[in-house]
């Protein structure tokens, strides 16, 4: 590929990295910033306070897929990109400079809580926005490799998140932490946001929507309307998200707490496990992308499929026994691989399921509703059965939304040689390819 290819993934996926890097800096240094919004209660009630208004991003999730799909696919991938970046600096912003209760009383909180809604808006449209951008900027031959870098960053931020949290934790004190430390990596997200900000202003807009100029004026592009004419590949991206989402937030998110808190492995031994198996996760994606450009997209979503669901239990259960780095390590890493095969190109499949008046939207709203029904319920479904005394049975809960997505990638079609060149709302995702525009794999 050349330097032009390689700036244009760049450009579309930077927005992921500094969008996870903020997500995860909000849920990690929760605990030292609860004190200055909410003074008055225990330590478990301010923290339950401030995660409180993370959950508030979550909700927002399926608002922000619908206004910015419908921007993307009326205005273009350039402008939802730019606005959703534009969203994410103003976002970090305002926690990074929020007033504490001694200055404002509760108005810090209210500034709080803006800035989580903002940044809920931007996460729900920076996915769909950033999966068309890579998917169409890209040749028909690497669609594959190319989306595969939307998890590349998003891994890149949770590790940046993480890695400035380890220098902060060792350089400074807790006192300093708690006083005033906190807002530093709000300061870095929104440099970050301002940084991508500047590359998208001068990106250009991908040859398919170019191409796709007369039929900008249709009333129809980027509607709900529109959308459920194509229910159909609506309700697709759902169920194909279902069990993808779930295995992910269970070893990547929750994977260090469920080290610590079931295994019984500390703090630092835990984080370190996860920052590991991160980074080589993180590695895998552009090859097995690569991988599905020459052999397609079907065959690594149901052997994901397969092995989450008939390897979820064992690992679960052998990590509970896993008191040491090496062996958590392992069947960390064991886990991860399997939903590489869902990681790596479940970008370009839902791009690839939609024409260009609402492939956008088509992605988002889906997505963002299915993220939030499985992907965000994951840890609190994970610690309801811990609860329960019956851990066990949240293991079963991800087998079983890996065998539900299993079930649907076995019955649908091949998405590697649909042409994205369909123009407007009406044509469907199995149109033969228009002659000269085959995919070719390279």
């Amino acid at each position: 590929m050349g330097r032009e290819h390689w700036k244009k993934i760049w450009v579309g996926s930077a927005g992921n990295m500094v969008e996870w890097f903020d997500w995860f800096v909000y849920a990690s240094f929760a605990v030292y910033f609860a004190d200055s919004f909410f003074p008055e209660g225990n330590e478990t009630a301010k923290l339950m306070n401030t995660m409180g208004i993370f959950a508030v991003g979550f909700f927002l999730r399926p608002v922000g897929g619908w206004l910015l799909g419908r921007v993307g696919d009326r205005r273009g991938r350039k402008a939802a990109l730019t606005l959703t970046v534009t969203l994410m600096s103003a976002s970090a912003v305002l926690i990074a400079i929020a007033p504490t209760y001694d200055v404002a009383g509760y108005g810090g909180v209210a500034v709080l809580l803006l800035a989580r809604m903002l940044q809920g808006l931007s996460v729900g449209g920076e996915y769909a926005a950033s999966a068309t951008y890579l998917t169409e900027a890209s040749a028909p031959g690497r669609r594959g490799f190319a989306s595969s870098f939307q998890y590349v960053s998003m891994t890149a931020g949770q590790l940046l998140g993480l890695g400035l949290q380890i220098v902060l934790q060792r350089t400074l004190s807790e006192d300093t932490l708690h006083s005033w430390a906190w807002r530093i990596p709000f300061i870095v997200g929104a440099l970050g946001a301002g940084v991508v900000f500047y590359l998208r202003r001068n990106m250009l807009e991908t040859e398919v929507y170019a191409e796709d100029d007369g039929a900008r004026a249709d009333p129809g592009r980027g509607t709900l309307k529109a959308l459920w004419a194509h229910k159909r590949e609506a309700f697709l991206v759902v169920a194909l998200t279902m069990g993808g989402t779930v295995a992910y937030y269970t070893y990547t998110t929750y994977l260090t707490k469920y080290l610590s808190g079931s295994v019984g492995m500390d703090k630092p031994t835990a984080s370190l496990v996860s920052f590991c198996a991160l980074f080589l996760f993180m590695c895998l994606q552009p090859l097995a992308g690569r991988l599905s450009d020459r052999i397609g997209r079907r065959p690594l979503l149901i052997t994901f499929a397969i092995g989450s669901t008939f390897l979820t239990v064992p690992i679960m259960t052998l990590l509970k026994h896993a008191g040491s780095f090496w062996p958590a390590l392992g069947l960390s890493l064991l886990a991860l691989l399997v939903i590489t095969g869902y990681t790596s190109i479940n970008a370009c499949v839902k791009a690839e399921l939609f024409p260009t008046g609402i492939r956008a939207l088509g992605v988002a709203l889906p997505y963002a509703l299915a993220n939030a029904m499985f992907g965000g319920t994951a840890e609190y479904v994970a610690l309801w059965f811990k609860n329960s005394g019956a851990e066990s049975g949240y293991y079963w809960y991800v087998a079983g939304c890996a065998a539900v997505s299993l079930i649907v990638y076995l019955t649908m079609r091949e998405t590697r040689t649909i042409d994205l060149h369909r123009v407007g709302t009406g044509e469907r995702p199995d149109a033969v390819p228009a002659p000269g525009r085959e995919p070719v794999a390279d």
